[in-house]
């Protein structure tokens, strides 16, 4: 995975350009050369796999209510932006295999759905980029998530989500055998970048929209950043 990890990730799909966790903003991100994108996936009301952030659906739908107790009748009826609807993580998958890009898919339970979520999507994930030559990431904040990520999906790389991290990371993820360290641009501490370096452990940083913060970071030492500033970054991530 080291060898092909971006130094960009397109976060949400599109970032701001584009209505986030939909299949435009995938689209977008790879028309504007970025060779990675990050969603989140959330299960339905049914139990499908989709792309959304919030656990309600006003903020990025014409809709109300609960994400986990909407069935898919109505949640794919509901308008995300543009005109486009929510997406199945399959189809999501499908796009990014299709394009070429590599796909931090985040693991992203309701509340009491850790395990259920993470058993369906890491199932999911292994089946759906079974013989990908770009392989998918998976991460999460929820570490009952990585830990059926892991049992399950054994040959996917992991990263771990932490805002503030914890002084015990390095043990987690260790534990978890995950390949990477995700975590807030604002809360990385130069003692945890080194330890991830001694460690080989890559760093990667959310969410990152100015220039100076972007340079800085990545002469820190940072492996890899989210950005939702596509079009300020779009000639990096073509040249990275």
């Amino acid at each position: 995975m080291n060898r092909l990890l971006p130094r960009w990730f397109a976060h949400r799909g599109g970032g701001l350009l584009a209505p986030e966790n939909t299949l435009a903003g995938i689209r977008l991100a790879a028309r504007m050369g970025f060779r990675a994108v990050e969603f989140d996936v959330m299960l339905s009301g049914d139990g499908t796999p989709i792309l959304i952030h919030d656990e309600t659906l006003a903020r990025t739908t014409n809709g109300l209510g609960r994400v986990g107790e909407t069935p898919d009748d109505r949640l794919f009826a509901l308008d995300a932006g543009w005109g486009e609807s929510i997406p199945r993580f399959v189809d999501a998958a499908n796009l990014c295999r299709e394009l070429g890009l590599l796909a931090n898919v985040e693991i992203k339970p309701t509340l009491g759905q850790e395990i259920e979520t993470a058993e369906r999507v890491a199932k999911l994930t292994v089946d759906l980029w079974q013989g990908a030559p770009v392989p998918p990431l998976l991460s999460s904040f929820s570490l009952p998530a990585l830990e059926v990520a892991r049992d399950l999906a054994p040959g996917i790389a992991r990263g771990v989500l932490f805002e503030a991290v914890p002084t015990d990371w390095l043990a987690e993820i260790k534990r978890l055998g995950a390949f990477s360290l995700h975590c807030d641009a604002d809360f990385l501490a130069e003692d945890i970048l080194a330890e991830a370096r001694a460690n080989a452990v890559p760093v990667l940083c959310y969410t990152v929209n100015r220039e100076n913060e972007a340079k800085k970071l990545f002469a820190r030492g940072v492996s890899a950043l989210f950005t939702d500033r596509l079009d300020l970054f779009a000639e990096s991530a073509i040249n990275a």
